[in-house]
């Protein structure tokens, strides 16, 4: 595997994204967020960066004053998930969107389900 700064930049915004939205689930639920975030950087033809960092879709990135993680263990956790999932098939079904399975944001009835993995549902357009 040939490392160039692209893949270790999506690395680092992948494993952020992870650990602020999924550092306490099962690995299976972190690496459907982390295709989630993949899906998406392949369809609108973005960097994981520019997915992340997109106004109002991953909500640590306008409600917290820092994107700086203080769980170490966690983070090296979602670090491993990043790379496993930026090396692995997708198997969330093309999954673009997910959200906590005790909310009901309006958005998903116009969304295919896909399936449940820890706490968050996920869909596709």
């Amino acid at each position: 595997m040939v490392l160039t700064m692209s893949f270790l930049e999506g690395l680092l915004w992948l494993t952020l994204n992870i650990y602020h939205e999924a550092r306490s689930e099962p690995q299976i639920g972190q690496l459907a967020v982390a295709h989630v975030t993949l899906n998406r950087a392949v369809k609108t033809h973005e960097s994981v960066e520019q997915v992340v960092n997109a106004p109002y879709q991953f909500s640590w990135t306008f409600q917290k004053s820092s994107y700086l993680p203080t769980e170490s263990d966690a983070l090296v956790d979602c670090l491993q998930s990043a790379l496993k999932a930026m090396t692995t098939s997708d198997f969330t079904d093309g999954a673009t969107f997910y959200h906590r399975k005790d909310v009901n944001p309006s958005w998903a009835g116009d969304m295919t389900y896909v399936a449940q993995y820890g706490v968050h549902k996920f869909y596709r357009d």
